[in-house]
């Protein structure tokens, strides 16, 4: 199980009062406490989404930059070229320090549901890149068993018809994210009720089906630490991998 092994007052980064933080602030609260991780003129994985976005913004504002950034996504590459951050390409690089993105889901031992912005694969391939996951997350995120949101799974668009199949018969209800390709051309399959209760074994099987690129469960990548977003600051939470 993840274990806490910090939690700073929101007060105290930033806040300036005792309301209640609406998610935005707590998105922007975990994305800047994400900036301890980056060293200096070092080169970053970036992920995707709109608490990355906050960590891009952190990322530009520092007083001495990243050498440059792995971007998992168009959006992401763009946001990071309008702070006049290097975009490098994943084939650039032989691996990166961190890796920091957000999640769906994020359970107790750190595996993750990702998907929801579209950048899965994309996400997959620089987070194999990193020495360290780092996710950031607002407090919504965290669930003791994976599957309250619908998993996402890109998949080649002849064989859509076939991995529908194979979820109906595990007792999933799958279904075509509608005007949504990736940034690899590839349509996006959303499966909910499922229980992802060993979420490990359930990627392994689904990368095996024909026609699947990947699926967004990250167990294999699973986090090795979480910046969680509460009502009271950010938690720090550490995976054990050992």
């Amino acid at each position: 199980m993840g274990r806490i092994v910090a939690a700073t007052g929101a007060c105290a980064v930033g806040a300036g009062d005792n309301r209640e933080m609406t998610q935005d602030e707590l998105k922007a609260l975990v994305g800047q406490a994400a900036i301890a991780y980056v060293q200096p003129g070092s080169i970053v994985g970036v992920g995707t989404g709109s608490t990355v976005n906050h960590f891009i913004d952190a990322l530009a504002a520092m007083p001495v930059r990243v050498a440059g950034a792995v971007s998992s996504s168009v959006q992401s590459t763009e946001r990071l070229n309008k702070h006049g951050i290097p975009v490098l390409e994943a084939s650039d690089v032989a691996g990166l320090g961190v890796y920091v993105d957000g999640a769906d889901e994020i359970d107790g031992q750190g595996c993750m549901i990702k998907g929801g912005g579209a950048a899965l694969t994309r996400e997959k391939i620089v987070a194999d890149l990193a020495q360290k996951f780092v996710c950031i997350a607002d407090e919504s995120k965290k669930v003791a068993v994976l599957g309250r949101f619908p998993l996402p799974v890109e998949v080649i668009q002849m064989a859509v018809p076939q991995v529908m199949r194979r979820f109906e018969a595990m007792g999933g209800q799958p279904a075509v994210r509608a005007n949504v390709l990736t940034d690899n051309g590839h349509p996006i399959v959303d499966v909910r009720g499922l229980s992802i209760t060993d979420p490990a074994a359930l990627e392994r099987e689904i990368n095996q089906w024909p026609g699947v690129v990947c699926v967004g469960i990250f167990a294999r990548h699973r986090a090795d630490v979480c910046l969680l977003g509460t009502a009271t600051g950010v938690q720090t939470i550490a995976y054990d991998k050992g």
